[in-house]
Formats: C-alpha cells, structure tokens, sequence
C-alpha cells in the first residue's frame, strides 16, 4: 500500500526531525511510510519508557483510556526531547466489538504537531490477531498452543498463574528455552501459564496492523481543510436516516458524514457517503421490524 502525500503536505514536514515514542522497535514499521510520505527524518530515544504508561501484562495497569495514553506518550516524549514534533502508538486487545467470540486488534496512531499546532490521529481496528492465553498442563498442550499462535515467530510469555505476575518470563521464541522454563514451571510450581507477547517487536502479525494505522494517518494528513487549508479534515461525526428503498422512512443506517477542521472547527456534510441513496427494506425497521 503507498499513498503519494501532496506537495503542500511535504511543505509542512520536510526535513524536520520527527521523534517515534517507542521503546518496542515500532520505528521498523513507522519510519519508513512517514520518511517517504512526509520527507522527515525519524528518531528514536531512551529517554523515556513508555510502559510507565501500562503494560499489556498488568505489572502496570494502564490508568487512562487509549487516546489518552497514546497523546500523553508523545507529550512526555517530546519535553524529555525537547522537540516540536512526534508520533506514538497505542494497542489495546481483546474482543472484537461488533463480531462474537472474535479477538481484535485495535491500533490508535498519534501525530503531534507543536510548530504548526496540530494534532492528528489515526486507527485500524484487525481481526488479524494470535491474541491468546492458556493454563498448559503437558509439553503435548504446550507443543500445540505454540503452534496456533505462531511461536517461535511470534514471542510467548510464560507465569505461575493467568492473574499471578510475581514470576514472569517474557519475550520467549526458542524452542528448547520454552519446553526447559516449562519444565521448570511444572517442577517448581505444579502449574504453567502461556499467553501471547503482544509487545510489537515480538508480535509480526501486530506491526502490521501498526503499519495499516500508519497509512490511515497518512490518508487523514492528506486531506486539507477547505477553508484554511490544514492537514487533518476528518470525520468526526456520521447521521443515520438513509431512506427505504420501500416505504421511504429513514433507516438507522448512514445517510452522512460530518466533517471537522481541528484548527478552525469548520465543518461540512457529505450527504450519501457510500454512493447510495436508498437502503434496502430489510434493513429497514418499518419495513422489517
């Protein structure tokens, strides 16, 4: 997937230093999509450890919602940096909102812009996921849950107990180290408890879902506000009340969209957004209560 960015959008970014707030390899994802697309230059730092801002294994309960987190990640890296310019990314696991019994994958990329005042964000919600954790009893069970969620490719955590984090064992993608802690679990402990490293350097499935949110963002850069011409015109809001094809009462689904300039707060309507004037019937609660 490319996206071209637009000359007016590389007026904005090019040549100018852009920190990626991770300290989970991300950058091997990010900077290559935003050095083509926007002309910066990436870099990385220490300085700040972003798991002081939670971790998915619950030594560190994240305390803010994802949109805030991932902002204050990039707030906090750039004071302790001292730049005008970042970016971060937030994932947050588990059921799939609309699809029962379905884990998901929901990646929020943050862009914070202190020179031009912008902030912009973007999502990708994937079923793409090897989300998974499991009380192993033999080296059979733990031979067959490594091979369903992709291990060695994909890293493992191994502890006493699914709420228990007192010894924990993380970034596992060796064979022999994964049946020898096993084994030494079982001995020391009676019981072994095996989930799925959802940190991206050990994850390949999750940085590609990094990377499609990384793209989304790129598409949202490059639509300009029509009345002052900022990058980042987005959808902030969607109506309902298509009409039936039927009985032409308006429906529950989208009849448009409603976008918002962040800067100026101007706003337009697209009407229609989906290329359709009429929902079939059976969508339709009159027609089909």
């Amino acid at each position: 997937m490319t996206i071209y960015s637009s000359e007016k959008l590389k007026n904005i970014f090019a040549g100018r230093n852009l920190l990626i707030a991770t300290k989970h390899k991300k950058e091997k994802v990010i900077a290559p999509i935003l050095e083509e697309e926007l002309g910066v230059r990436c870099f990385v730092s220490a300085n700040f450890d972003t798991d002081t801002l939670g971790t998915f294994t619950g030594e560190i309960d994240r305390k803010d919602d994802p949109l805030t987190t991932v902002k204050n990640k990039c707030l906090i890296a750039m004071d302790l940096n001292n730049c005008d310019l970042a970016i971060a990314s937030e994932g947050s696991f588990g059921a799939h909102p609309s699809l029962v019994f379905v884990s998901a994958d929901d990646e929020l990329i943050y862009l914070i812009d202190k020179k031009n005042n912008l902030e912009i964000w973007g999502k990708e919600l994937s079923t793409s996921t090897n989300l998974n954790g499991s009380e192993i009893k033999s080296e059979t069970e733990l031979r067959q849950f490594a091979d369903k969620v992709l291990f060695p490719s994909h890293g493992l955590i191994m502890k006493k107990a699914h709420d228990d984090n007192a010894i924990i064992r993380k970034g596992i993608c060796d064979k022999e180290e994964l049946l020898s802690l096993f084994n030494f679990f079982i001995r020391k402990y009676g019981t072994a408890y095996i989930e799925t490293d959802m940190r991206a350097m050990y994850n390949p499935t999750r940085m590609e879902v990094i990377k499609r949110a990384t793209h989304n963002l790129i598409t949202k850069l490059n639509n300009f506000c029509l009345q002052c011409d900022t990058p980042g015109f987005a959808i902030t809001d969607a109506k309902a009340g298509l009409p039936c094809n039927q009985c032409k009462f308006p429906t529950r689904s989208t009849l448009a969209y409603i976008y918002e300039c962040k800067k100026c707060n101007y706003k337009r309507e697209e009407k229609f957004p989906h290329k359709k004037l009429f929902e079939e019937p059976n969508f339709c609660d009159n027609c089909n209560p």
